[in-house]
């Protein structure tokens, strides 16, 4: 069954049972497949209209806010989620990266140290947490996080890429190298700007 016959058939499934918040987010899932992010959308708000409890839809809100670059709406949807399902560790690693990227470093650390607590297997929070010690100055953390990171999945760019800033920090650039390139290896792009002051950094060390 491909994505379409697959979209087909839970909407007849919604026709027959219309109440199903598990269809209706099951759907909100196939159109996020194919980056229908509108009626993806409308899928999730019908699932919680269902099922006002189902924090995983709220995540999903979420996620396509922050796609549309929503940082408020993000966090709000995580927030409700966090709050219908409080061992929930997703949302609170999400809001996290939200507090990150609007420079609340020290309620990123907060957070996501809970996520963590809550899923000691969340890389994402593991990596989000190094970036958030490295923007923090505190280096070695950044690379115990990073590396706890790729403990869990070896082939998580994200992480390299943070121990590459990490090392490059230190000014050790044979190993930021080293790390860049592991970084690319899984398919991660690594800033070229980062590439060309790590390169300039070689030269002058030579």
């Amino acid at each position: 069954m491909n994505i379409d016959e697959y979209i087909e058939d839970l909407q007849l499934k919604i026709a027959k049972s219309p109440d199903c918040a598990i269809h209706h987010y099951n759907l909100g899932v196939a159109y996020l497949s194919k980056r229908e992010f509108e009626r993806a959308k409308d899928a999730f708000k019908n699932a919680i209209m269902c099922s006002s409890e189902m924090a995983e839809a709220y995540v999903q809100l979420g996620g396509i806010a922050m796609h549309e670059g929503d940082l408020d709406s993000c966090y709000m949807y995580n927030k409700k989620a966090s709050e219908i399902r409080p061992r929930f560790a997703v949302p609170y690693g999400n809001m996290g990266f939200i507090y990150l990227q609007k420079g609340e470093i020290d309620k990123a650390i907060k957070i996501l140290k809970r996520a963590i607590s809550l899923d000691p297997k969340f890389v994402q929070a593991y990596t989000t947490l190094s970036s958030a010690y490295l923007i923090d100055g505190d280096v070695e953390r950044c690379i115990e996080h990073a590396t706890k990171a790729i403990e869990l999945q070896p082939m998580f760019g994200p992480a390299y890429n943070n121990l590459g800033l990490a090392y490059m920090e230190k000014q050790e650039y044979e190993k930021a190298k080293e790390y860049f390139t592991k970084a690319q290896e899984t398919g991660y792009e690594v800033a070229p700007e980062v590439l060309a002051d790590l390169e300039e950094a070689l030269k002058n060390k030579v």
